[in-house]
This record gives C-alpha cells, structure tokens and sequence, in this order.
C-alpha cells in the first residue's frame, strides 16, 4: 500500500514539473511573435471606408438649422419652466372592455395587448384640492391639468380622442380619473 501512495506522489511531482516546464515554454513562444503573426481575419485586406471615414452626425443638412429634429422633445412646446408647482402623482391604466366570448371562446379576435386596448385611464392624486379648482384640457398626445397647488404636463403613450373622454372627481379619494377613447390602428377590431 505504501509503495503505491509513494510512487503516487512521485508521478504527480514529476507530472508537476512537466507541465510548469511546458507553460514556461509557451510565454516564451509568445514573446518572439512577429506582429504578421497576431493578425486576425478581420486584418486582412484593404481597411474599410468605416474605419476611413469620420461619424457623419456633425455634418449638418441645412446650413441655418440651429438643432436637428431629434434633439427636440416632443409636445416641449407645453412645458412651462418658469412654473415651479410640483407634479402630482398619477397612474396610467390601459382598459379593454373583455366579454365571455373574448374570454372563453377568443372569438373577437382581441388579444391581451395593449394593441386591443380601447382606452385610457388616467388616475391623478389631487390632496387638497376641490373639483372647481381643476383646469383640465386634452389635446391628441398630451394632458394639461392645472390646479392652485399642481401642475401635470403629461406626455400620453398612446393618441386619444381629445373629444369623446371623460373626467371624474372622487373628492373622498381626492383623485381626478380621466377616462380617454384611444385612436389605435386595431380599431376595426377593437370597435366591434
């Protein structure tokens, strides 16, 4: 039993320095590498005009353009800045009117996207604040409410019918829910 555990132990210190000697062998290897040799397949031919070229996002269209579309924000136009009231909380809520048949049977063709949705429920928490104090007014992307201690510009996800919504005030809750008809691309099928 002994001799196989010492001549165990001398096969693996003699398999030790086997394999440091080896190691050793390929740093060397490595170090005397021509620059040829650490080549890529990506290195090979001429460079490609990306390489070449410099990015294009500095060169303007128009000469008298002073900002590009992009860097312009969206609906920025109702943005007040010099308006210092805080924004009141809010809660999105997307609704579908969803029956038996949709349900049990999928025979409306409706699925549970917010593609299917018909509209839009708006949830914004008003403390302190009596309905006759609310200023509310609805475009096709955007929601401005205005009250004595709030201010809400509201970008919507989705456009809306700016005329056919709705707005409740729940003053035992002191929350304002604006129910808004979604213009969606599904309508045909959201419609029957």
């Amino acid at each position: 039993m002994e001799c196989f555990g010492v001549s165990s132990l001398q096969n693996l210190q003699a398999l030790s320095a086997l394999l440091s000697t080896q190691q050793e062998e390929e740093e060397e290897d490595c170090k005397n590498v021509t620059a040829c040799a650490r080549m890529g397949p990506g290195q090979i031919g001429p460079r490609s005009k990306k390489d070449k070229e410099e990015p294009a996002a500095s060169v303007k269209k128009n000469s008298k353009d002073i900002w590009s579309e992009e860097e312009v924000s969206e609906g920025s136009q109702y943005d007040d800045l010099t308006d210092l009231r805080p924004q009141p909380e809010y809660e999105i809520i997307l609704k579908q009117s969803v029956g038996t048949e949709d349900l049990f049977l999928g025979l409306s063709r409706k699925d549970p996207s917010s593609m299917c949705c018909e509209a839009m429920l708006v949830k914004i928490k008003l403390p302190d604040t009596k309905a006759s104090d609310v200023v509310l007014d609805v475009k096709e992307k955007f929601l401005d409410l205005r009250t004595p201690k709030y201010k809400l510009g509201l970008h919507l996800p989705h456009p809306i019918h700016s005329q056919e919504g709705t707005a409740q005030f729940l003053s035992e809750r002191e929350e304002l829910e604006v129910t808004l008809l979604m213009k969606r691309p599904m309508d045909f099928i959201n419609m029957q």
